[in-house]
């Protein structure tokens, strides 16, 4: 149950930073200062609502 409550919350984790990203995306300048901001959330954004889902997925519930 622990490596579910973990996987739920690297997934939140993940769609914030993908939401984040695409905020920036859509409100900033050209500058490289964002250029790498947008970069930064995208990729955090990924590896976190990866590892969630994956972890969600392969953990099996046994009762208790």
């Amino acid at each position: 149950m622990e490596k579910r409550i973990i996987g739920i919350i690297l997934t939140l984790l993940g769609v914030i930073g993908l939401i984040t990203a695409g905020y920036y995306f859509m409100n900033s300048g050209t500058g490289t200062h964002s250029i790498k901001t947008i970069v930064m959330y995208g990729i955090l954004g990924i590896i976190f609502f990866g590892a969630g889902i994956g972890l969600i997925r392969n953990t099996s519930d046994r009762p208790t």
